[in-house]
């Protein structure tokens, strides 16, 4: 059996400036276990299980993918069809000018945002999306910008990773994560090819470690020494669809994607490892999604949805005694379910509890899950017309 490469231990950064936070508005219980959950070793489900706080700190999108919080209390926002960045302040959108030149069409488009944790002196972030190469074609790509301090003109820093496989559309994943070293990490879907997943040459169905600065892949990346430089930029493989990436506070990485028509995951990442995606021949969706029969071993989920899929898209680790027993759980979003699951798991990474709170169930369809500053989560809704961010916090 071959030997997986060991995956460096993180430290995880502290958070940055305070956000101001809105006035409260909807406000909803949790719900209890879900069935076939481990029951939690921290007692009852009611357990110092707070209320949640609804409030909407921007309105009228249309299809936000991601939210990140930079400066002065104001948001970064992408939506995926219209191209669109905008800057939220005081709840008014407000378009920034850039000249990115993205490609959109099905699942890809503008999609995943990160902002460099040295925004306030670089004013760095980062998007992956839908692009042209110049030779021609379509593919998906990661980019850096540097925003003005008015936050309202964004210039192209440098083009960090060109080449991710693009199709129709269809599965262009894609989730970007600094991580507490420095790294930044990118999730990529398989663009419904079935020879992205298993091939380490193809960064399809990845997912990706790099130099957030340079572009060049990270060094201790498990295949760091490989010929094909493709291959250096991976940390894990054999996946189907990543749609978000979240780093513990131990230091372990996450990550959450799409299944076929069962079978959405929460993986846990080690360096090297193969999470068993493999399509072909025909790319046959009947496949599962952690194929055990394949050579080698392979990682199977966390967690998963079983039949049907509830569309698990972005996620984060909940941060904050305010929390109460929800401190501590992975909330992942969902899109046809149109909730989040706040999962628990213990020290080793096994399912614990799964909570569903009714208070997250009321908005529609649920892509992006982002930490702010002061341990509120903001969710982007993508209904399609008249989405939101929202912001969630403990009531009380």
């Amino acid at each position: 059996m071959r030997r997986l490469p060991r995956l460096s231990v993180l430290v995880p950064s502290l958070l940055g400036l305070a956000l101001a936070v809105p006035t409260a508005g909807a406000v909803g219980p949790v719900a209890a276990d879900e069935p076939g959950a481990a029951p939690s070793s921290a007692g009852s489900a009611a357990e110092a299980v707070p209320g949640l706080r609804v409030t909407r700190p921007a309105r009228g999108l249309r299809q936000p993918w991601d939210v990140q919080p930079i400066d002065r209390g104001r948001l970064l926002v992408t939506e995926r069809e219209t191209k669109r960045l905008l800057v939220v302040t005081d709840g008014r959108a407000r378009a920034v000018r850039w000249g990115a030149d993205v490609w959109a069409a099905g699942e890809t488009g503008l999609m995943s945002l990160e902002v460099d944790p040295g925004f306030a002196s670089n004013r760095r972030f980062y998007t992956c999306a839908g692009g042209f190469p110049a030779d021609g074609g379509r593919d998906v790509r990661v980019t850096a910008w540097k925003l003005n301090g008015q936050g309202t003109r964004a210039t192209r820093a440098t083009s960090l990773l060109t080449g991710l496989p693009a199709s129709g559309g269809r599965h262009g994943g894609c989730r970007l994560l600094i991580a507490a070293n420095g790294a930044l990490l990118v999730g990529t879907g398989d663009a419904a090819d079935e020879r992205n997943p298993q091939s380490l040459t193809s960064l399809g169905g990845k997912t990706l470690r790099m130099n957030r600065f340079s572009g060049r892949p990270w060094p201790a990346n498990p295949f760091a020494d490989a010929a094909n430089r493709n291959q250096r930029y991976v940390l894990t493989y054999g996946h189907r669809n990543v749609q978000g990436l979240a780093q513990r506070n131990d230091g372990s990485l996450w990550s959450v994607e799409h299944g076929p028509s069962r079978d959405d995951e929460v993986n846990k990442l080690v360096g090297g490892a193969n999470y068993g995606w493999n399509p072909g021949p025909g790319y046959d969706e009947n496949r599962p999604m952690t194929d055990f029969s394949l050579p080698g071993p392979q990682l199977g989920a966390r967690w998963k949805s079983g039949d049907p899929t509830v569309a698990t898209s972005g996620a984060a680790w909940v941060r904050g005694a305010r929390w109460g027993s929800l401190n501590g759980t992975l909330a992942v979003a969902a899109l046809k379910d149109s909730s989040v699951r706040f999962l628990r798991f213990d020290a080793d990474g096994r399912l614990q509890s799964v909570r569903r709170p009714a208070a997250l169930t009321r908005f529609g369809r649920l892509r992006s899950v982002t930490n702010a500053p002061n341990g509120d989560l903001l969710i982007t809704t993508a209904n399609g017309t008249g989405d939101s961010v929202l912001r969630v916090r403990p009531r009380g």
